[in-house]
């Protein structure tokens, strides 16, 4: 019987491996081996007014009046997305961590940034964290939305349409706003691993979909 299998099961597997559209799979969480990035912009006091007393302190103690915050620079998959890769499992040095407190105002994030995120990306963690630095640098805020002291709603729509406004080339489907319940809590806009804009119909669809968000200022 055995023999009879393996001279049936041989020949198929040969006659598969020799079609064309017949390779192996992508693997999945495997450094390096994403399609494109995004770059996620964190409204800070959404965020320190969602989770309150379980909020990081670094970023929502008194006296620090945050804006739009870096939340990270995440490989992508067409569909879906890789974390915490193994092929460079070392830790963020520490320096690099206090060297990104202007923009990421959380050790505890960059550290899980790294960890979760950019051992994907197939990059050291200094080329790691000088690609989000540059992705970053890539887009203007608009004005609107720089620092504003008080509360405010906001068109979930009109949020989009003025990011397009202040970075010329921003597709439609290359950006979207993310929600709690009522607040605005992300901004998140795709880029290719050469950080231009590109669309991505998977993070687009899942945009928040209640047309007003409460924005709490920046105070």
């Amino acid at each position: 019987m055995l023999r009879r299998f393996l001279s049936r099961a041989v020949p198929a597997l040969l006659l598969a491996l020799a079609l064309p559209g017949t390779a192996p799979a992508r693997g999945v969480n495997v450094a390096g081996d994403f399609d494109f990035y995004v770059l996620s912009l964190s409204w800070s006091p959404s965020y320190c007014e969602a989770e309150g007393a379980r909020a990081d302190r670094t970023q929502c103690a008194a006296g620090r009046p945050y804006a739009f915050v870096v939340h990270g620079l995440w490989p992508q998959y067409e569909r879906g997305f890789p974390e915490f890769c193994r092929a460079r499992p070392g830790r963020a040095p520490e320096t690099l961590v206090r060297h990104m407190l202007d923009m990421m105002p959380s050790p505890g994030l960059v550290r899980h940034q790294w960890e979760k995120h950019g051992s994907c990306s197939g990059l050291t963690p200094e080329r790691y964290f000088a690609t989000l630095r540059a992705a970053r640098a890539r887009i203007a805020i608009p004005r609107d939305y720089i620092g504003p002291t008080a509360h405010r709603m906001v068109g979930t729509d009109d949020v989009e349409r003025q990011f397009q406004r202040a970075n010329p080339g921003l597709p439609a489907d290359a950006i979207a706003v993310t929600c709690d319940l009522r607040r605005l809590r992300e901004v998140r806009i795709c880029l290719g691993k050469d950080l231009r804009f590109r669309s991505c119909p998977e993070i687009d669809r899942r945009a928040c979909r209640n047309p007003r968000l409460a924005m709490p200022p920046a105070r």
